[in-house]
Parts: C-alpha cells; structure tokens; sequence
C-alpha cells in the first residue's frame, strides 16, 4: 500500500457497486474487487452484496484465511473517510425468553433429573424383590 493514499468518501466508493465497477469498504480502506469477482469463492453476489456499505462485518463473518487478507492489498485503492459513512443500523437483540419458556425448560430439566435417578432406582429394587421373593418359593416346601 502506498504511503500517499487517495482518500474516498463513502459517496465516491458507493456509485462503484456493479459488475464491471466494483469497490468494497473494509476495515476503512477501500479495494477495487472488480477484477476478482469470477475468482471469488463465495461468487461474484457475495462482493456485489458488500458495495454500498462498509462490508468490514460481513468479511470478518466469513472468516477469510491470512491468505485472503493478504491477496486483498492486490485490490487496495484507498482510503475512506470515515466520517462520511452513514450510521450503523442498530439491530435489537433478541427478546429475551419468557418467564413461562424459562420455567418449562427448567422443570423439563428436573423431571429429567429426576427420571435419570429414580429409573436405576426402581430397576434395582425390582431385581431385590426378584430375588427375594425367587428365594422364598425355594425355600417353601412344595405341597402335592
């Protein structure tokens, strides 16, 4: 990468966002991807999908290789000034579980517990009472 960058605003790299024109943001610099789109193993739509935003999210989520990280600076243009970036939309978590799925998921939990303790329990105090009682009739004197 150069030590004289060209500076970008995100207005500038947004109208790069077809086929034969393409410019991705990541982690601030800008890359000119429109050679490499044929190339791309996830396919030409994933690089097309990231223009127009700041894709940093979206490349780290793939968990590209150091290789890939490294190939990217054949593709390096610039930079982007990042005050120009629109603001980030904020997704809002998850609602968190209800009391009512909570509490189904626990008792399910400790009637299983319990299950797994009494099972073996009963199992085993049927083989006593086998026994015992196998040994009672044994030991009855048998009337003909």
């Amino acid at each position: 990468m150069a030590s004289n960058s060209k500076t970008f605003t995100f207005e500038e790299v947004a109208k790069h966002n077809h086929k034969k024109d393409c410019w991705i943001i990541v982690d601030g610099k800008v890359y000119d991807v429109t050679p490499f789109l044929d190339d791309h193993p996830g396919g030409d739509e994933a690089l097309l999908s990231a223009a127009e935003k700041d894709a940093t999210i979206d490349f780290e989520d793939v968990g590209h290789s150091d290789s890939a990280k490294e190939m990217m600076q054949n593709y390096y243009v610039g930079e982007v000034d990042l005050s120009t970036l629109p603001a980030k939309v904020k997704h809002s978590p998850p609602p968190p579980p209800t009391q009512g799925r909570v509490v189904r998921n626990e008792s399910s939990g400790f009637v299983l517990k319990i299950l797994q303790f009494l099972v073996p329990l009963l199992i085993l105090g049927l083989a006593f009472a086998l026994q015992y009682y196998g040994k009672q009739s044994k030991q009855a004197p048998h009337e003909s």
